[in-house]
């Protein structure tokens, strides 16, 4: 879709158009499915957060400054829904211990054996917690002072939980290279 398509589809959506919205949706559903499916534990509840991203931008489509790009400003949409559900859930106890930070393994070896699904299966598999953490700052490029500020946890806990979510990830690839 070029930028002129879209300046236009946003405009139909801004006078609330149904067949503009449900375009626009359509157009950037699998991208909001790409950014949402790291942070949900599964395929529903990204399609949850996903909606929830679409419907904030309906109804905040007129603050949004059509001289920048949309992709930047509806994926920080989406990514502060994602953190929003992450935040209503609470089950979750963050962790106040600090760990020294521990790089995964990133060799072509590695990718080469393991697929996206592989990898993407390893990142739901964290705690909630880790995985928040390790998306924001790995995947989004959250700062550890950004993400504290956001979820309302120090920046140990951030930097902790981050080193957790490394380790873990080290492990899993590890078994994974195993079999």
């Amino acid at each position: 879709m070029s930028t002129a398509e879209l300046d236009e589809l946003l405009k139909a959506c801004k006078r609330e158009e149904r067949l503009a919205q449900k375009e626009l949706y359509r157009q950037f559903y699998g991208y909001a499915m790409s950014v949402t499916l790291r942070y949900a534990d599964d395929e529903d509840e990204a399609i949850e957060i996903a909606n929830d991203a679409f419907l904030k931008v309906f109804m905040n489509l007129n603050r949004y400054d059509n001289s920048l790009p949309f992709k930047p400003w509806f994926r920080r949409i989406l990514i502060n829904t994602a953190i929003n559900q992450v935040k209503k859930k609470r089950r979750f106890k963050w962790t106040q211990l600090m760990d020294a930070e521990f790089d995964i393994p990133s060799t072509e070896d590695i990718l080469a054996r393991i697929g996206f699904e592989e990898l993407m299966k390893m990142v739901r598999s964290l705690s909630l917690a880790y995985r928040t953490v390790f998306n924001m700052f790995v995947i989004d490029g959250y700062t550890h002072e950004e993400i504290a500020t956001i979820l309302g946890i120090s920046v140990g806990t951030s930097k902790s939980n981050l080193s957790k979510a490394r380790q873990k990830l080290r492990q899993l690839l590890i078994e994974q290279l195993q079999h």
